[in-house]
């Protein structure tokens, strides 16, 4: 098969131009057309909300710093080779990461496809690419469980903090795995367990001021891979060969202050939302007050500098 390439970045801001946007994405590798989403009661939490995506252009510099570590820990991970006509898609991909540190990496040497179900994160991933001048990578709305491309289409996949959301994890990997070149590799970042500093100094200090709260089963899926083997095994079901299963720390450093990590946490950490709205009116100052308190014990300076505890769990078809 001889590889298709890529289109310009620029295709996701002509999605009011359906005609237009499927003949540019027409020459994207692999690419044979939309398909059909899953249903989307089984897609819930809504990443696509307003209040969201508000939150996630107004933190985004912030956000990005945060998430530094975690992308660099994914980047390094896959082992993408800088050779010329290396393709890579970054499921899940949301504003844009690790795509577009890969594209960074891979300059003319290669195309990166980000892609996510939800369409409002992409379009800040589009302008954060343009304000790059990068040229290699483009991104689309897609469903993991029913990726647009051909068999073969990619050498690598790459996916950070998404695939703990996947609504059929087994059917997403058998699809990951169907899109990647013989050899290819797929790597994964999730969360670990949730006790962990960012988690226990926010829900895990309201949960302890508020007694009766409970954590919502979106929220509980978040942590689904800190149980060791839990991921590498899905891996080896799907088909993958030597899986590899790395549980790490990484710098997880807001630059601000604790009261700025709650609001940011609070707007755009949508799995809690439910137990965040619950809190009464009258005990949200008391909530506030012990959060940001909890908080402060990691801040160094002018950051608030916590360890996340991931997975990165990594094979090859």
């Amino acid at each position: 098969m001889t590889d298709k390439p890529l289109a310009n970045h620029a295709i996701y801001h002509r999605a009011a131009h359906p005609e237009a946007t499927h003949n540019l994405l027409s020459r994207v590798a692999g690419y044979n057309g939309p398909k059909k989403p899953m249903d989307a009661s089984s897609q819930l939490p809504d990443w696509n909300s307003f209040a969201r995506n508000t939150a996630s252009l107004k933190w985004r510099k912030q956000s990005a710093a945060m998430g530094s570590g975690m992308t660099q820990a994914i980047v390094e991970a896959a082992r993408i080779p800088t050779e010329p006509g290396t393709r890579v898609l970054d499921v899940a991909c949301g504003t844009g990461e690790p795509a577009i540190s890969i594209a960074t990496l891979l300059q003319d040497k290669g195309e990166v496809v980000g892609v996510d179900i939800s369409e409002a994160p992409l379009k800040i991933a589009a302008d954060r690419a343009d304000q790059r001048g990068l040229s290699n990578v483009c991104f689309m709305p897609a469903d993991v469980h029913q990726l647009p491309f051909d068999d073969a289409s990619f050498h690598h996949v790459t996916c950070r903090l998404g695939v703990m959301f996947f609504a059929n994890v087994p059917n997403a990997l058998r699809e990951i795995r169907r899109v990647l070149k013989p050899g290819g590799r797929a790597t994964f970042l999730a969360w670990g367990v949730m006790g962990q500093p960012y988690f226990s100094s926010t829900i895990g200090t309201l949960l302890r001021t508020m007694h009766d709260g409970s954590i919502p089963e979106a929220a509980r899926k978040m942590f689904a891979f800190g149980q060791p083997g839990l991921l590498a095994g899905h891996m080896r079901a799907a088909g993958f060969e030597g899986v590899t299963e790395d549980f790490c720390n990484v710098p997880w450093t807001w630059p601000g202050s604790p009261e700025e990590v709650w609001e940011y946490f609070q707007e755009v950490t949508v799995p809690f939302a439910p137990l965040l709205q619950s809190v009464p009116a009258e005990r949200r100052s008391e909530v506030d007050a012990a959060v940001v308190k909890a908080i402060s014990e990691f801040q160094e300076g002018a950051e608030i500098k916590f360890a996340a505890k991931v997975n990165i769990t990594s094979a090859v078809k």
